[in-house]
């Protein structure tokens, strides 16, 4: 008996070449989708000059009609992926009542712009069309822009442009779409109304597949544990909340408190910049500002030491992120004026090299938030353990359950 053909074998590729303002969030929502082979950056639809970035941009250009369209060229499996699914997400995925334009990215290099090189992609296209305009008239939107035309060529962009997001790691995603989908999915209202008192930080999450989004939750706010909450927002579920930065980038950063901005961040924040930021809003300037980020120092015997000196069982934590720092078994009175412990929690710290004021020192951080704690001394603490030297400002404590 014939062993069955592989799956992979059962291959039907075609090519779409798909504008809808600038290609470098398109071609990575692209390569995301489930049956797209490649997605390249290019220039198509435009005569008269050579298609580079520096010719496309010229200011001469910015309105010209003959002006080739920023574009990616999309391959797909056909038996995976359907030309009615792929332009569904191209039409959803950006604003196509906007002329040589999306958001504020403007001119002819901008437009909304279907290439097809097969008939039945053309009659996919132009079906569509109509049923979106359907859609889009509903919610107040008007005439759809997107040029359906036969691909003449495509010239790929220059090398630096391909995998943009992935050379360009701290950017963001824009997010231009309507709001407006084909098959509309029940999703629960999220109310703002917790978040008219006291301070919260909201991130401006994406519909669509946002490298940036998923990296700020990866790698920051997943093992963030502070006591300022953290919330997800789309940029149409922001009602009633007094927000003054632009809200088609994601992810962005939005500190609020009593339901207004404090201030807000763009794109990707990297840990170091993030707990910088929370540290502004949340401690303002204060000692524990100074001593978390410019390495300031307390007090001997301050409020913060008196109180935290001779607490019940239980753990110190990073006043920022909320991470276990110390526990209370391992401190000591070492009769300095400073909190002492003889270990850290386990991998919860951070050891550098410390020459300021002519010393030799080692200085700790707090490894989840980067911010300055103290220092450790050897073999100072009880039987000739190491005595961790820690500033209590930069501290909260958590009783033991």
């Amino acid at each position: 008996m014939p062993m069955p053909e592989p799956v992979q074998a059962s291959m039907h590729v075609k090519t779409l070449v798909l504008g809808s303002g600038c290609f470098w969030g398109a071609e990575k929502r692209y390569e995301a989708m489930q049956g797209v082979i490649d997605a390249e950056s290019g220039y198509a639809d435009g005569t008269g000059f050579k298609a580079t970035y520096k010719e496309i941009t010229k200011r001469s250009r910015r309105f010209d009609a003959r002006n080739y369209a920023e574009v990616v060229k999309v391959t797909y499996n056909a038996n995976i992926l359907t030309t009615e699914t792929l332009l569904k997400s191209y039409f959803e995925s950006h604003d196509p009542t906007q002329k040589n334009r999306q958001g504020n990215d403007i001119g002819t290099q901008y437009r909304s712009t279907i290439l097809f090189s097969e008939l039945d992609q053309k009659n996919v296209a132009i079906k569509l069309k109509a049923t979106y305009q359907a859609l889009l008239a509903k919610n107040g939107y008007g005439k759809i822009q997107t040029n359906i035309k036969p691909l003449d060529k495509f010239y790929s962009a220059e090398e630096y442009h391909q995998n943009y997001l992935v050379k360009n790691p701290n950017g963001y995603c824009p997010d231009h779409s309507t709001g407006v989908v084909f098959t509309p999915v029940e999703r629960e209202t999220r109310s703002n109304e917790g978040l008219l008192t006291g301070k919260h930080i909201v991130v401006i999450d994406s519909k669509n597949h946002c490298p940036y989004c998923e990296k700020l939750k990866k790698t920051v706010l997943n093992d963030y544990h502070g006591d300022i909450p953290v919330h997800f927002r789309y940029a149409d579920e922001l009602k009633g909340l007094k927000i003054k930065s632009a809200t088609w980038a994601t992810p962005t950063i939005l500190f609020i408190e009593q339901g207004k901005e404090i201030f807000g961040q763009q794109g990707f924040m990297d840990r170091s910049r993030f707990y910088k930021a929370l540290g502004a809003f949340k401690l303002g300037d204060t000692e524990a500002y100074s001593i978390a980020f410019k390495k300031g120092t307390d007090r001997p015997f301050c409020k913060e030491y008196d109180l935290f000196k001779n607490t019940p069982d239980g753990v110190f934590i990073d006043k920022l992120s909320g991470a276990p720092l110390f526990n209370t078994k391992d401190r000591f009175n070492s009769g300095t004026g400073w909190l002492s412990f003889k270990y850290p929690v386990k991998g919860s710290v951070t050891y550098h090299e410390d020459n300021s004021f002519g010393m030799k020192r080692t200085e700790i951080r707090s490894k989840s938030s980067g911010i300055h704690l103290g220092h450790v001394f050897a073999k100072e603490g009880p039987k000739g353990s190491d005595r961790y030297c820690i500033n209590a400002t930069v501290l909260e404590f958590v009783a033991a359950q």
